[in-house]
């Protein structure tokens, strides 16, 4: 098949185009689902190797990407999420290669039983199909989702956002000498070449193209896909994720953990929003923890027992304990033991990642229990719910659904299971 014709100026072009993209992809799909694992890992390490030696016209690429940003007033947070650095280029190839070097899941057989009848029944890993993914700002999101999904046995269509269209379809120039290497169709991997909104809306309601689609990017991106989408999604709406300091917290343990799980990256989808402190230990533990979030320019928000100890903290809404910042901004609440600080979790959390700094195992044990979010951590900041930090070599997203995937999504989320049944002329 033809590579679609590419940027139509109309919504009936627009939805013509995604139709040409949705069939070649679905035509692709079944050639990724015959490839062996060899014929992949070639072509994540020939993606990894042109990434490396485009990583100038990439540079260049997502430059043009960042002065536009610049010109649009885009948050520092999102100029972030966009800037493609040296590291983050390396980074991609290196996740390339990651991912190669990963198990393949495609074939595996689980499960295997003989049963009285005599049949042997098992599950066998068997890929999705075509999986749509819609992000935005992060352009090494079209490196990870490529490989993740070509290396599960699916074709894609990516779709990121318009302020990166330059670096993406520069990333899929070299996954496509990646697949051309391998003799793999291109359009197993397709980056939607149009920026209009339109097609958003047809990916997300061909059924008959596509099996699955996975949303990355702000609440109100994910909440039009999950109000209009035919297609299944696996998601998460907001990382509003939370620390618990207990009363039986190494403080100076407690002190390097929340830093970190506030300051690694403002803008990802595991970094702390709230921080919630027992009050036993609130007024030791508090001072130092304000000072240094100050001096790294981060603003705190506080209810009246945190000012009563940090008086230079601003006042915490109702709203705040509601809030993803995403940005150097967090809140702060003192609260009386375990039990309330699962309460206000239960009732604020998304259910994405939250985490208990303790050194009382029984405590521990009834956190992980009892809260239910998709990455529950002990003694660990939040900014490690990350599918390449859980070995998963990359992830597509994170979900906070309870169905099919939860938490980071890596290879074996991109799968799915059927049941196979070994026989001998049995009859029933």
């Amino acid at each position: 098949m033809a590579t679609p014709a590419t940027s139509p100026s109309t919504e009936a072009g627009v939805n013509a185009y995604m139709r040409q993209v949705g069939a070649a992809a679905r035509e692709a799909a079944s050639a990724v689902a015959r490839a062996g694992t060899r014929a992949k890992n070639q072509a994540l390490e020939a993606m990894a190797d042109a990434i490396e030696a485009d990583a100038a016209a990439l540079a260049e690429a997502n430059a043009m990407d960042m002065e536009a940003g610049r010109g649009r007033a885009l948050s520092t947070a999102l100029l972030d999420r966009l800037e493609l650095t040296p590291g983050r280029i390396a980074g991609m190839s290196s996740g390339l290669r990651q991912v190669a070097a990963l198990p393949d899941p495609v074939g595996q057989v689980s499960e295997l039983n003989r049963r009285p009848s005599g049949l042997e029944i098992g599950r066998m890993r068997v890929p999705l199909g075509v999986i749509g993914i819609i992000y935005e700002s992060r352009p090494n999101v079209t490196a990870d989702a490529a490989a993740l999904c070509l290396k599960a046995g699916n074709a894609t269509i990516l779709r990121g956002g318009s302020e990166a269209i330059h670096s993406n379809t520069a990333i899929a120039a070299c996954i496509h000498k990646g697949l051309l290497a391998a003799r793999l169709p291109t359009h197993a991997v397709q980056v939607v070449e149009t920026t209009d909104r339109a097609a958003v809306g047809a990916l997300i309601t061909m059924n008959e193209f596509v099996d699955i689609v996975v949303p990355r990017g702000g609440k109100s991106l994910i909440e039009r896909i999950s109000a209009e989408a035919t297609v299944p999604v696996i998601k998460h709406l907001e990382g509003l994720c939370h620390v618990y300091v207990d009363t039986h917290a190494d403080l100076d343990k407690a002190l390097e953990v929340t830093v970190n799980a506030k300051t690694y990256r403002y803008g990802i989808c595991g970094a702390m929003e709230t921080l919630l402190v027992d009050r036993e230990v609130a007024s030791a533990f508090l001072p130092a923890l304000g000072a240094r979030l100050t001096q790294m320019g981060v603003e705190l928000r506080g209810c009246e027992a945190t000012r009563n100890v940090l008086p230079g903290t601003a006042p915490a809404s109702e709203e705040d304990w509601h809030t993803e910042y995403l940005a150097p901004i967090l809140s702060i609440r003192v609260v009386d033991g375990l039990d309330a600080a699962m309460e206000h979790i239960r009732r604020f959390g998304s259910s994405h990642t939250d985490a208990i700094v303790t050194e009382h195992y029984g405590r521990a044990r009834r956190f992980v229990q009892e809260v239910d979010s998709s990455s529950v951590m002990v003694n660990a900041p939040t900014c490690f719910a990350d599918g390449f930090e859980y070995g998963l070599g990359a992830e597509i997203g994170i979900s906070t659904d309870k169905l099919h995937a939860r938490g980071p999504v890596g290879l074996e989320g991109l799968t799915t299971q059927k049941f196979i049944v070994l026989g001998d002329g049995h009859t029933r």
